[in-house]
């Protein structure tokens, strides 16, 4: 079967280089001459880089420390946290139930709706019909307790045993799509992989921008049981590969910044 075809890059502004930067460092923490050196992969100026962090603090995306260190804060902290979570897979013991969120009786304001709708699927929840989200129980209950508190106060939880739950895990999941993403990241990776290793600094863009398409890609992982998923799941090698991509790409990029 031929390769999806792949979505158009994204525009690169000096917030979305920053904040992935950050984002991909353990801890979130950099000093501003590290950030402008890597602003200077994708052709940002010094002063571009360093009115990003400005706004970015004034937003509170961005904490600055007394030492001049940036680190990251807020929402983008918390989407720190999602990503770390999609990159780990999901514990091999499952019970065998769902968890099953049905929205309470009444009108609620459309910002209510848009605001159930996102903590909805940061928890990894599909949504059955309208007002019905579920998934199987496989995960960390206390995962994510912001999204978590606004499911549970819009929404009555249960818990439930489907029949046929892996005809209903193909319903509301489109697994095989999401596998066929999967494997064509992999050989992007695998393409770029002896760049990296080999320390060519000009494969640091387009390694930068896979990197960010096999997270978003992650972050579509539906983190189900491995009873629910085929033999061949790519999941499980889509990790492992980049395991291996993003420890190259960080190495190469230290060198950068310290040179």
């Amino acid at each position: 079967m031929p390769a999806p075809p792949r979505p158009p890059e994204r525009p690169l502004t000096a917030r979305s280089v920053l904040a992935s930067t950050l984002l991909g460092t353990e801890p979130p923490v950099m000093p501003p001459h590290a950030l402008v050196r890597a602003g200077a992969v994708f052709g940002l100026a010094e002063g571009t880089v360093r009115t990003a962090l400005s706004r970015m603090a004034a937003a509170g995306e961005l904490v600055r420390h007394h030492d001049g260190r940036y680190e990251l804060a807020g929402a983008l902290l918390e989407r720190q946290a999602r990503q770390r979570a999609s990159r780990t897979p999901p514990p091999p013991v499952w019970s065998g139930s769902w968890e099953m969120w049905v929205v309470n009786a009444g009108a609620r304001a459309s910002a209510e709706r848009a605001e159930l709708r996102r903590a909805a699927l940061t928890m990894r929840l599909a949504e059955l019909r309208d007002g019905v989200w579920l998934r199987p129980d496989n995960l960390d209950p206390g995962r994510f307790p912001v999204a978590r508190g606004v499911v549970a106060g819009q929404c009555r939880g249960f818990t439930t045993h489907p029949d046929h739950d892996d005809e209903l895990a193909a319903g509301l999941w489109d697994l095989a799509e999401w596998g066929r993403g999967a494997h064509e990241l992999r050989r992007r990776m695998a393409r770029l992989s002896g760049r990296l290793d080999d320390g060519d600094t000009d494969a640091l863009r387009p390694g930068f921008l896979l990197a960010a398409a096999v997270l978003r890609h992650f972050n579509a992982d539906p983190l189900l049981p491995r009873e629910l998923l085929g033999r061949h799941w790519e999941g499980d090698r889509l990790r492992r590969d980049f395991d291996r991509y993003d420890t190259a790409y960080r190495a190469l990029l230290r060198r950068w910044l310290r040179s």
